[in-house]
């Protein structure tokens, strides 16, 4: 029996594949960065395991290849070379061994102390390098005077800021003394502030007589009562010199008792 024919066949699967076709086209539109983008992966690692097989075959077939012997030729080149390369080896050692030393540098002269210490490095190693430059002086007037090593170089370093104020530096004036003669000479003080009287202060021509200055300047009247103190109360002798108008400041015997016991000056005073 011969199947019966559907005359809407044709027209069901034309549009049947119509539809498909439209389909694809949307999906296209929408979606054709990916689609391209994954066959480009793909084709990547396709390449890729292609590359990574080259590779291992090429391995392969070098480990494979056995190397060729070494001739008797380049054997005794090898041995001469190394020989050549332990005997320059030995020649070096040997001749730095009989070397002689290099020569000593020369020994610097010892630097004469100036009149200021360097202002450079932190302010306590400017402190310490001015009490090792003077501390002998101080000792000096002390046993002379009978003032405290101790109050001598606590003074100096307040009063010089350390050896660098300009009064220091210019006159040699380590310690504030000032002038108040009206007949002084030239070249005996000098004025820094203004054209008051009051504002004049020495000039030395060392400072050593700075501090032999500063020795006879205690021994007035005005400072006898720090006599009765101990030489090593040095903390009776700051307060005592801020209570007979040594300075202005409030705090001037704070300031000496800190710098002496900070740098442990009082180890002068013996």
């Amino acid at each position: 029996m011969r199947p019966s024919f559907n005359p809407n066949l044709p027209a069901r699967f034309d549009q049947r594949w119509n539809e498909l076709k439209t389909l694809a086209r949307s999906l296209w539109a929408r979606h054709w960065t990916k689609v391209i983008l994954l066959g480009c992966v793909y084709w990547i690692l396709q390449n890729r395991d292609i590359t990574i097989n080259l590779s291992f075959n090429r391995l392969e077939e070098a480990a494979a290849t056995p190397m060729p012997a070494a001739t008797p030729e380049a054997a005794s080149r090898r041995a001469m070379n190394v020989s050549l390369l332990n005997g320059g080896r030995r020649s070096q050692s040997k001749r730095a061994a009989t070397a002689p030393p290099p020569p000593a540098p020369p020994a610097r002269p010892a630097a004469t102390a100036p009149a200021a210490p360097v202002a450079e490095g932190s302010k306590r190693e400017r402190q310490l390098a001015y009490v090792r430059r003077y501390a002998a002086l101080a000792k000096a007037e002390m046993h002379k005077y009978g003032i405290p090593a101790s109050i001598t170089l606590a003074q100096g370093l307040l009063e010089s800021n350390v050896g660098s104020s300009k009064l220091a530096v210019e006159n040699n004036n380590h310690f504030g003394i000032k002038c108040f003669s009206r007949t002084c000479r030239k070249g005996h003080c000098s004025n820094f502030t203004d054209d008051s009287h009051k504002d004049f202060f020495r000039i030395f021509g060392n400072v050593s007589d700075s501090y032999r200055s500063h020795s006879q300047l205690l021994r007035q009247p005005r400072y006898r009562a720090l006599f009765k103190l101990k030489r090593s109360d040095y903390r009776g002798w700051a307060r005592g010199l801020k209570k007979a108008g040594y300075a202005t400041d409030d705090h001037y015997d704070e300031k000496l008792i800190n710098l002496i016991e900070a740098l442990k000056l009082f180890e002068y005073d013996r």
